[in-house]
């Protein structure tokens, strides 16, 4: 508990928002959609985002599960819900978040061909799926499971609250073919993760007693790096924010992609994003539990002594599962992101910027679709999302999105990005049909930021 009542005030003290990264993806030559994917299309000769407002997001979502299923004023018993929810969830279900600002970031064309591109931000990305074996445990006991084997296995989480340093290239090969790349220098202020457990618990009927318990082939860690120093809690939300600036576990990483025109109207794009590691050696506290156990129970005695049995079960788990904290260090993958699209554009001609020849022609309205996958611990998360935009000047374009991914059929999104004089504004509003009833609603997304382009 401490662990999480840590983490949320970090989360507090810098997102207030959330959002959909797919819906942002090649939309409106937007300085952002260089972050996923470098090889994008640059019709500008420079910005600059404004301080922690260039880039404001966060994602919010969760499989077979919303608040209203809990906390809904429906007159039924609470104790029943959660009966239900543990019932209706497998092992696969899970909750995630992340979130991301934009502290700093820039750009500038070098010649005609590059175009460079740098910056700076906070990530929070969290993943946890819902152990049903440990659920259905805690919720009734053993007694009613027996020969029913429990995997540790399904104890599966991932945290990670960083800061990252980016630096990239976007680089106009030919009239058809731009590539890109980006090098990223993570530093992590937080990492809790717990994966590849493995072990069962089973009860069977006892012969020396009324039950026998067995643990089996357990291989259980849970791994922290960041939240403890010196054997105690870092209960200042200032240190987790230093340590996102290469105060903490440093680690490397790239974002590599493309755009290709087959005519002036086709193009396919993708990327892959945050390819990379963190190797953690600072702060580290680890708990490891392994061993084999049958445990038959207490063996009570009625000759007046006054005994502790809990005290007693305690050293006997202790003595036959061995049980060791350790501060060794572990390396960490990032969660890669891979796009890929096709678009087609159509409508009206039009060119940004007459006279200047660095600015591409571009048409009014475009429609396409769009393939985004994020390797998490248990497996990929896929989502696929149709878009059409439409340009209706300049300085004014809209981009409507219809995504299918884990947690909707219905998602439907709007973007919108205007700009005045060198000012930019954009915001994406995810999943908009459920916005009357965000309790009932599997995600939340939304993203908004503040750039200046200068053409």
């Amino acid at each position: 508990m401490k662990q999480i009542t840590l983490l949320f005030i970090c989360f507090l003290n810098f997102v207030c928002i959330s959002q959909n990264r797919p819906a942002l993806y090649d939309f409106a030559a937007l300085p952002q959609t260089l972050l996923l994917n470098p090889g994008a299309d640059v019709n500008y000769n420079m910005h600059i985002g404004l301080p922690l407002l260039s880039g404001l997001s966060a994602d919010i979502g969760a499989t077979n599960f919303v608040l209203s299923d809990i906390f809904a004023a429906d007159n039924v018993n609470i104790n029943d819900k959660i009966t239900n929810f543990i019932q209706n969830t497998d092992a696969r279900d899970h909750i995630k978040i992340n979130t991301q600002i934009e502290v700093l970031s820039g750009g500038f064309r070098v010649d005609r061909k590059n175009y460079i591109s740098f910056g700076f931000y906070q990530e929070l990305d969290a993943i946890g799926y819902f152990p049903k074996d440990v659920l259905d445990l805690a919720r009734k006991g053993n007694q009613p499971f027996l020969n029913r084997s429990f995997s540790a296995s399904q104890l599966l989480y991932k945290v990670d609250l960083i800061g990252v340093i980016h630096a990239g290239i976007s680089r106009k090969v030919n009239e058809k073919l731009i590539v890109g790349g980006r090098v990223k220098l993570y530093s992590s202020a937080v990492n809790l993760e717990s994966r590849n457990n493995t072990g069962t618990i089973t009860t069977n009927l006892g012969e020396n007693n009324i039950f026998t318990h067995r643990f089996q082939n357990l291989n259980v860690n849970f791994r922290t790096a960041g939240i403890v120093e010196n054997n105690e809690f870092i209960r200042e939300p200032s240190t987790y924010l230093k340590n996102t600036f290469l105060a903490g576990n440093l680690g490397l990483g790239v974002d590599v992609g493309f755009s290709y025109k087959v005519n002036p109207q086709l193009q396919f794009s993708g990327s892959l994003i945050d390819f990379g590691f963190i190797n953690y050696n600072k702060n580290i506290d680890n708990t490891v539990t392994q061993g084999d156990f049958i445990f038959d129970g207490i063996d009570l005695k009625f000759n007046g002594e006054n005994i502790n049995y809990w005290d007693e079960l305690d050293e006997v788990f202790k003595e036959q599962l061995d049980t060791e904290k350790n501060e060794e260090g572990y390396v960490s993958l990032r969660p890669a992101k891979l796009f890929t699209a096709v678009k087609y554009s159509f409508g009206k001609r039009r060119s940004k910027v007459c006279y200047n020849n660095n600015q591409n022609n571009y048409y009014t309205d475009a429609f396409g679709a769009q393939l985004f996958s994020v390797f998490r611990p248990l497996a990929p998360q896929i989502a696929f999302t149709g878009f059409y935009e439409k340009a209706f000047s300049n300085n004014l374009r809209a981009k409507l999105t219809y995504t299918v991914d884990d947690y909707s059929y219905t998602n439907i999104g709007l973007g919108v990005s205007a700009q005045i004089w060198k000012l930019n504004f954009y915001g994406i509003l995810d999943n908009i049909t459920a916005l009357s009833d965000l309790s009932s609603a599997n995600s939340v997304s939304l993203q908004f930021g503040f750039n200046l382009i200068f053409n």
